[in-house]
This record gives C-alpha cells, sequence and structure tokens, in this order.
C-alpha cells in the first residue's frame, strides 16, 4: 500500500526528517533532524518534531508544542499547548501532556495518565493509568 502522507505548503521537513503512511502535517509545523512522523500520526500548528523523535499510532502533536531529543509519542497520545516532551521520555497510549508541562529524561507517561499546568515529570518516573500530574509538581524518581 502506497503512502498518502499529507504535507502542507507551509510546513518544514528537514531534508533527513521523514513523513510516511498517513501521517500529516499540517498548518506551520516542523519536522526536522531525523525526526519520523508516520502511521496516522498528526502534527500541526506551530508544533515541533525534532532530533530522533518519533511520533506514530494515532498520535498528535499540536498547538506550540514540542517533542524532541530520542522522545516517543505514540498510540492515541496527545502533546498540546506549550507542552515540551524530550530526552528519552515516552508519551504513549491514551495519555495527554498539555499547557506548559514537561516529560523528559527518561520518564514515561502512559494509560490514561494527564500531566498539565506547570508540572514536570523527569527522570525514570513513570504516571500512568488515571493518574494526573498538575499545578507546580515536579515528579522525578531515581
Amino acid at each position: 500500500m502506497a503512502d498518502t502522507a499529507k504535507v502542507a505548503e507551509t510546513v518544514r521537513i528537514g531534508p533527513n526528517a521523514r513523513v510516511s503512511g498517513n501521517a500529516q502535517v499540517l498548518d506551520n509545523a516542523w519536522v526536522y533532524g531525523n525526526a519520523r512522523v508516520f502511521g496516522n500520526a498528526l502534527v500541526y500548528g506551530n508544533a515541533l518534531v525534532s532530533g530522533d523523535a518519533v511520533v506514530s499510532g494515532d498520535a498528535v502533536v499540536s498547538g506550540d508544542a514540542r517533542v524532541s531529543g530520542n522522545a516517543v509519542v505514540s498510540g492515541n497520545a496527545r502533546v498540546s499547548d506549550n507542552a515540551r516532551v524530550f530526552g528519552g521520555a515516552v508519551v504513549s497510549g491514551n495519555a495527554w501532556v498539555f499547557d506548559k508541562a514537561q516529560v523528559f529524561d527518561i520518564a514515561w507517561v502512559y494509560g490514561n495518565a494527564r500531566v498539565y499546568g506547570n508540572a514536570r515529570v523527569s527522570g525514570d518516573a513513570q504516571v500512568y493509568d488515571n493518574a494526573r500530574v498538575f499545578g507546580d509538581v515536579k515528579e522525578m524518581a531515581k
């Protein structure tokens, strides 16, 4: 089956970045470095996917969100608003990271978890099931 990926004219895709499958990159989004966007993933708004980051499955990265480094956003996960996911962090399942939240290092957010507000999840922390991390919380595990 041929790729049906859609990339809008206003989008910037770097020479080593790849958009494939049924993925869509729209609006003013950027995908660069060695980043990969595939499956049914959607990247739009002013979102940025860079470095060796991967956005796959039915994941959505939107608004002014940033996914970078070796981060992975997969499944039905959402990263939106001004959220940042970077380093080796993973956001998967039905998880949602939004507002000004940050998930980084090798932290995992998965299941139906939500991380929002000014929350920061880092180290090897895991936030999962129906957990909510919000406000000015800093969740770190070592």
